[in-house]
């Protein structure tokens, strides 16, 4: 008897993972890859905001400004203070982009690495 499927013409058991499998497999890396890539992108944006809104001069006092601020401060808590300058802003600008760098690198990097699969 054969383990060959008469419908799809490949085989029924064994080590082959068939054509649908290997389909479903690469729809879930690439929406694993583009989750990943979502969540880098967000964490660099809210990174290159808070310089922007940091060199801009923006109001500490506004609730916005204060949340892109909490949460730079979060995704960065990493890399505070590497760059110890006397310009404020520059100091602003390197301490907060070096993560965002950090973040897209490594975010595309796994979901580049991720659509290859």
């Amino acid at each position: 008897m054969s383990n060959i499927d008469p419908a799809s013409g490949y085989q029924a058991y064994g080590n082959s993972p068939g054509p649908e499998r290997s389909l479903r497999n690469q729809a879930a890396a690439r929406r694993t890859a583009l989750a990943i890539c979502t969540v880098a992108d967000v964490a660099a944006g809210l990174l290159g905001l808070w310089i922007v809104l940091y060199l801009l001069d923006a109001n500490q006092g506004n609730a916005f400004v204060d949340f892109v601020r909490g949460a730079a401060d979060w995704l960065s808590g990493w890399a505070r203070d590497i760059f110890t300058m006397d310009t404020e802003g520059l100091r602003v600008a390197l301490n907060y982009g070096l993560p965002a760098g950090v973040y897209l690198l490594i975010g595309h990097g796994i979901a580049a690495r991720l659509n290859r699969v």
